[in-house]
């Protein structure tokens, strides 16, 4: 598979070092980047082969995955229009928000298109990805694509566009969410008495030792809950706490809020 990644930063450059990592030779992958200073760090990170040239870098691909902001994802695929026509590559965008009804107006009708939500943590290889597809994309595309972001960690298909709003609002944001409840929690730790170089290292590790725990057991997270919280213990204590100050209702409303604006976002920039 030849592979063209247009945009080089954060997310592009995740999916690169984990495809050479999987086995892809640096020679399946071709980068379009505008700023010089991005593709020489490319090429000589990587030996990926990087351009200033988008339809330089898209000839032979495959599979192009979209990995610029929103706002310029118009900009970059409508002057590609006539080699994504003739050529029918799949394309992969990873920009927030943006729908397929408008990228498939850019790339044109019979280019065919899936949409990626990823979070930060593709940057090491442990993201969580959600993906969509219109019906019309075969199985061997689909294939591609799910191998496409497998480089940068777990992948889960949506049976709807607008489900992807719900996974930019859970794993998309939710890196965020898990960081500013480490960071409050080193915070009080702090004010109770504690070292802030040992909050914090104690914060983290927990943070990723918690998450490493979910991820290989298998259990129910409320299982995994359970097992930490003993009757009567202190552990009972501070989740009736977090209970009584309504926590469930804050996490509800939280993510809600962040579902409104990837759509508000989709409506601003896909037109």
């Amino acid at each position: 598979m030849q592979l063209a990644i247009l945009g080089g930063g954060n997310m592009g450059r995740a999916l690169i070092g984990g495809l050479l990592r999987r086995g892809t030779r640096p020679e399946q992958i071709s980068v379009g980047e505008s700023v010089p200073a991005a593709r020489e760090s490319l090429m000589s990170e990587f030996g990926v082969n990087a351009s200033a040239d988008n339809p330089a870098a898209i000839a032979g691909a495959s599979v192009v995955v979209i990995a610029v902001k929103p706002q310029d994802t118009a900009a970059v695929l409508k002057p590609l229009q006539p080699l994504l026509r003739r050529d029918r590559p799949t394309v992969l965008s990873v920009a927030a928000g943006i729908r397929v009804s408008a990228l498939e107006t850019w790339c044109g009708p019979d280019v065919p298109v899936v949409r990626a939500m990823p979070n930060r943590p593709a940057l090491v290889g442990a993201g969580a990805s959600g993906l969509y597809a219109p019906a019309h994309v075969d199985s061997a595309r689909r294939a591609a694509v799910e191998h496409v972001m497998q480089a940068a960690g777990e992948v889960v298909w949506v049976g709807s566009e607008e489900a992807l709003d719900v996974v930019t609002a859970l794993s998309g944001s939710g890196p965020a969410y898990f960081f500013l409840l480490a960071e409050l929690m080193a915070s009080a730790a702090v004010e109770l008495g504690l070292e802030p170089q040992a909050a914090k290292r104690l914060a983290v590790t927990t943070l990723y030792g918690s998450g490493l725990l979910a991820h290989s057991s298998g259990l129910e997270l409320a299982r995994l809950r359970e097992q930490v919280t003993s009757k009567g213990g202190t552990t009972e204590a501070a989740l009736r706490t977090l209970n009584d100050a309504g926590l469930r209702a804050i996490v509800a409303h939280a993510l809600e809020s962040a579902t409104l604006r990837s759509r508000e976002l989709a409506s601003q920039f896909g037109n």
